[in-house]
């Protein structure tokens, strides 16, 4: 059994290895996403002007107005000092009936002082330029940038499988790890004296003991990053039932065939505040977002600033019909179901910023060890490899050793 699983692990690890490096070294930068963005980027980051910003609704008005053949699709809706107001866009159905027209770029940074124009960009592009890059890395991460067929995401798909994998292979992994229990001291040490290939095997094998748990954890939320509608959500559903999701059941529009609301940001606005204050909630209305692929509206509640959920389980937000403004559904930290619980906590668990700053300090290192242990692994196979292939030919050449010296006897 032992050799059957030495052989899967060392296939799957060759398999995955290009893929579990790249999503290593760029896990390890975009943690800081959106810091080294902002210093690549300061006109995408930073206000032009100085004084008291003008309020955010009004400033998406006055841009639709200016573009009426887009739509807002991510808005927040007040801004820290000095910031600019970031905005998303995204095109309004083409009124002949034709497939939407691709602005050729999605996000904006406008000056919430002047409400000017600041800079553009279309997020997520493949380019290695300024103000592309971190974009890049970050879809990298996920999709490898492969491009969709037939309406899947290719990519999305295939890190999520890598990742499936990767979850039995961490169990594999361990297994091998302690091929004998009365030793199993060796499989926590690294030889550091030594140095070498012996180095480079501690490395890959204790390396991946003492980090197992924390990898799972990673591999298990790759899955749910990539494949929660179709694997993990059908799958925690079944153990724990989950609240209903705005996203269950719904079908997708084509990007060049987007949706258009029939009630206003302004009227969605309105309607969660109130449903806010019956709840009880402090926190402000901190941004607004519309699905034109989903025709479904949500509105996060937190402080400007803290928009990326850091600490715990995230921020709530409120859903509601772009067709109606009917009530979709509301997603609470801590609140719901212990399947309702372990989904909030996918992405924070992902990223570290279930634990803030130290959390995401870890996984940027939990990223570089991840690539580390592809790098020892393809070492490791290389090194074995080159030993069997010396036995194979190691008995012709003695042969040939043997055949030449009959010929010089005769």
């Amino acid at each position: 059994m032992r050799a059957a699983l030495t052989v899967l692990h060392r296939w799957f690890g060759l398999t995955a290895a290009v893929f579990l490096f790249i999503s290593g070294a760029t896990g390890a930068l975009i943690s800081w996403d959106h810091e080294l963005d902002a210093w690549l980027n300061p006109r995408l980051f930073k206000a032009d002007s100085a004084g008291v910003p003008q309020d955010a609704l009004h400033l998406a008005q006055e841009y639709e107005r200016r573009h009426p053949d887009l739509q807002i699709s991510w808005l927040p809706l007040a801004v820290e000092p000095g910031e600019a107001l970031n905005i998303r866009v995204e095109p309004r159905p083409d009124k002949a009936g034709g497939k939407a027209k691709d602005p050729g770029f999605n996000q904006v940074a406008l000056d919430p002082v002047s409400g000017a124009e600041q800079a553009q960009r279309d997020w997520g592009v493949i380019s290695l330029s300024r103000e592309n890059l971190l974009p890049f890395l970050y879809k990298l991460h996920y999709s490898m940038h492969l491009p969709d067929v037939g309406g899947i995401e290719t990519g999305i798909w295939l890190m999520g499988l890598i990742a499936i994998v990767w979850i039995v292979d961490c169990g594999v992994a361990l297994w091998l790890s302690f091929p004998k229990l009365a030793s199993w001291r060796k499989s926590f040490a690294f030889r550091w004296r030594q140095g070498g290939y012996k180095l480079n095997f501690d490395l890959h094998r204790s390396g991946g003991v003492w980090l197992w748990l924390l990898v799972l954890i990673i591999a298990i939320t790759s899955v749910s990053m990539n494949l929660q509608l179709q694997v993990v959500r059908p799958l925690i559903n079944q153990l724990s039932p989950l609240s209903a999701s705005p996203w269950d059941g719904r079908s997708f529009r084509a990007e060049d065939d987007p949706a258009q609301p029939r009630v206003s940001r302004e009227q969605v606005l309105a309607a969660a505040r109130a449903e806010a204050a019956r709840r009880g909630w402090h926190l402000p209305a901190g941004g607004i977002f519309y699905s034109p692929q989903a025709d479904v509206y949500g509105v996060g509640f937190y402080e400007p600033g803290q928009d990326h959920g850091d600490g715990g389980l995230g921020n709530a937000w409120l859903h509601y019909e772009g067709s109606d403004g009917r009530f979709a559904g509301a997603s609470v930290p801590g609140e719901g179901s212990a399947g309702d619980i372990f989904m909030q906590a996918q992405f924070p668990l992902h990223s570290g910023r279930i634990a803030g700053l130290p959390g995401r300090i870890l996984v940027s290192l939990l990223g570089l060890a991840i690539a580390s242990f592809s790098v020892t692994g393809i070492v490791i196979w290389a090194r074995k490899r080159r030993a069997r292939l010396a036995k194979t030919h190691q008995p012709a050449s003695r042969a040939s050793g043997v055949g030449a010296e009959l010929g010089t006897s005769q």
